[in-house]
């Protein structure tokens, strides 16, 4: 007979007590313990299900030398910027988990793939929505959904299997992990028992079956991926799905990614008839009617392999209150404050006294140091309400001592600025060097130090 016992189980990062406590001594989270029911069955009792059909025995130690490594064939899943961000493709046997908030587009990102895959077989999974409300948003989507995928409205793991040694299929998508629950475990769906035994298994699966599953996640509002850490850990490939619901324009980052690159970027534009691929952001992201208005500057930033030009807006006010603001969206406001003790201490500006505003135009958040330059010329453009010319394009990162350092692949970014039309472009100066000036219709403005920046656009 099973034997059965209660736990306290922490919600942050699966912590096990054997009485509730404030503050787990392990993560630090407090209020986060809650009452679990676990009962402990012999292994033979565990429901077993075998997916390694045709597999020879049981695996043994191999010396590394013998292990033959042939090329890795990948899934094409019809679209350019989720192949982009996966590495070239969806890898055989991988688990991919995808997360955003709610209502950012998750599950119509996964729909409309697999409504592209019509030569796969595939079953999606749901636990949150009934098959007439997949069916009505697939009709959405696109007029000729896949005959080759079968929608399966289930929350029961031992359940799910039973169906996928059925349907045999060639992709599994599961919508969401937080909602399975099995039979191993007593918890109710989405703590952290169940979560770790759902996605441990379905691990089995994928990599037993050589078959590729994608999960798709719940995040909290602090904005980590909900479940144990574990899940993150496990899985091949984690995606982030971001974006403001305000903005038209989603952002699919790479956080893991075992088979290709975290550095890639894939973007998309919210429809009313799905997401579609934005091929040139540059173009969507600069709006073309700021002339003569101060506080803009457009810089040139790189996400993985991919160059684009965004906008910087910058607002400087004199503080109403005694105690001034300062706010940045879609930048890195730790680094802003940076930015603007080197202005104050290097160059000479008092904006002590002064509300600093800074907004990244689009909705995007930008990581890239190249944009620092863009960002204290468009700070200074308002305090002094002087417009930068509408033709320049820069980028560098700013030192502490208020140098302009180098960046990295300039090339790519001086390309992308005269492919949209710039004819002036402010760079470091040491990216000069091996730089053939010559080929390029664009003016390169070299400069070393953030004065030298700031006479260039202002004289």
């Amino acid at each position: 007979m099973a034997k059965e016992k209660r736990v306290y189980v922490c919600q942050n990062c699966g912590q096990e007590q054997p009485k509730w406590v404030g503050r787990c001594p392990s993560c630090g989270a407090w209020n986060s313990f809650a009452e679990e029911l676990v009962r402990k069955e012999s292994p033979s009792l565990r429901p077993a299900v075998d997916f390694s059909e045709g597999r020879e025995g049981k695996p043994r130690p191999l010396p590394l030398t013998d292990i033959e490594v042939s090329a890795e064939s990948r899934i094409d899943l019809h679209d350019v910027e989720l192949n982009r961000v996966l590495g070239g493709g969806l890898v055989p046997g991988s688990l991919v988990l995808l997360g955003g908030e709610p209502g950012i587009g998750k599950s119509t990102l996964v729909l409309q793939t697999v409504m592209r895959m019509r030569e796969k077989r595939i079953l999606y999974v749901s636990g949150e929505e009934s098959a007439r409300q997949i069916k009505l948003r697939a009709d959405r989507l696109t007029d000729q959904p896949s005959e080759q995928c079968f929608i399966l409205c289930e929350t029961s793991l031992e359940q799910i299997f039973t169906h996928i040694k059925n349907v045999r299929p060639e992709l599994v998508i599961i919508d969401s992990i937080q909602t399975l629950s099995t039979e191993v475990a007593e918890s109710s769906p989405g703590s952290i028992t169940q979560v770790r035994e759902c996605a441990a298994a379905i691990l089995r699966y994928a990599k037993e079956s050589h078959t590729p599953v994608i999960l798709i996640g719940h995040i909290t509002k602090e904005g980590s991926l909900a479940g144990p850490k574990i899940l993150e850990h496990i899985v091949d490939t984690v995606l982030q799905f971001e974006g403001d619901q305000h903005y038209m324009y989603r952002i699919l980052r790479s956080i893991k990614n075992r088979f290709g690159s975290t550095a890639e970027l894939g973007i998309y534009e919210m429809r009313q008839n799905g997401l579609r691929i934005v091929e040139n952001p540059s173009e969507l992201l600069l709006s073309q009617d700021h002339e003569g208005m101060s506080g803009i500057a457009v810089a040139s930033a790189i996400e993985g392999i991919r160059p684009f030009l965004i906008e910087t807006q910058a607002l400087v006010s004199s503080a109403v209150y005694g105690n001034p603001q300062r706010s940045a969206t879609g930048f890195d406001l730790r680094r802003m404050n940076m930015l603007l003790a080197v202005l104050e201490k290097r160059v000479g500006f008092k904006l002590g006294q002064k509300d600093v505003f800074l907004n990244i135009a689009g909705g995007l958040r930008v990581n890239d140091t190249a944009i620092d330059l863009a960002v204290i010329s468009a700070i200074l453009s308002s305090n002094m309400d002087v417009a930068i010319d509408t033709q320049t394009c820069m980028a560098g990162e700013v030192g502490l001592s208020g140098e302009i350092r180098p960046v990295s692949r300039i090339e790519q970014r001086i390309g992308e600025a005269e492919k949209l039309g710039f004819k002036q472009f402010i760079l470091p100066h040491h990216n000069l060097q091996g730089l053939k000036g010559s080929a390029m219709k664009i003016e390169l403005i070299p400069v070393r130090k953030v004065e030298e920046a700031f006479r260039a656009l202002f004289g």
